[in-house]
């Protein structure tokens, strides 16, 4: 089973990325990030043409979240984070598909810190931590997938100080990774390449890309229910290089 993330960064102009990548790649679950548009304007049909069942959350201009199952029909379980009636921002949604639980989490940037967003970052954090948390308790099979808007350590970042002071790399952002992890998650691309330099994210801006200038933010974390299944990790970030590409690769597991 292929679980992966990716923030698409405009579902609708971004679309034919998308269904190329998913034809090349086949993964079984995705988790999308960023889709800028819309509940109606997302494009259900086009999904569907392309063997993909889907739930989704939408927002216009910014945020959205969605899962798809390959030849499967998500079951729908969450479509907002508990622990604050007073944020509608759509950036959680969870669901199950063929017995495991996955969430697509777009967790807030945090910019300009410090301040309110990245108080809310915070804030974020600790409810996503409170959340995941049942899921351990229950020791169910659960993907904690998406974009975290965290580079957890030194190494998931190229060498730099350009971005001493963003809330990407801020010890505190780092610290509430940390902290969800030890509740028994397993950092799954990292636990499989511990020493390698593996990014998800290379800024538009400063020729990152061609300077391969990236930050591993797009993660995927399994409850200790799922440990024992994982076989490969990686990232598919070669769709980065293509034309009208997002400024993210999808990230990826396979599960035995």
């Amino acid at each position: 089973m292929k679980i992966a993330t990716f923030n698409i960064n405009n579902i609708n102009r971004r679309l034919p990325n998308l269904l190329a990548w998913m034809r090349a790649a086949k993964p079984d679950v995705v988790a999308l990030q960023e889709l800028k548009a819309s509940d109606g304007e997302f494009p259900a049909g086009a999904i569907e043409k392309a063997g993909y069942g889907a739930v989704w959350r939408g927002q216009k201009t910014w945020n959205g979240v969605a899962i798809l199952a390959r030849n499967a029909e998500p079951v729908l379980t969450r479509d907002r984070l508990p622990g604050d009636r007073d944020d509608h921002e759509a950036r959680y949604i969870e669901a199950a598909v063929r017995g495991i639980i996955v969430t697509s989490i777009y967790l807030p940037n945090g910019n300009p810190q410090p301040g309110p967003k990245f108080d809310y970052k915070l804030d974020w954090f600790a409810r996503l931590k409170r959340h995941a948390k049942t899921f351990i308790k229950q020791d169910l099979p659960v993907v904690l997938a998406g974009d975290y808007n965290v580079a957890p350590t030194a190494i998931d970042i190229y060498p730099t100080r350009s971005w001493d002071k963003d809330a990407l790399i801020q010890p505190k952002s780092r610290a509430a990774f940390a902290s969800l992890v030890t509740q028994g998650w397993c950092d799954a691309v990292r636990e499989l390449h511990p020493d390698k330099r593996i990014y998800t994210f290379w800024d538009y801006k400063r020729n990152r890309w061609p300077r391969d200038a990236g930050l591993r933010l797009d993660h995927l974390l399994l409850s200790p229910a799922l440990v024992s299944r994982l076989a490969k990790a990686g990232v598919d970030n070669k769709v980065r290089g293509e034309d009208g590409a997002s400024d993210h690769a999808p990230a990826w597991i396979v599960l035995r």
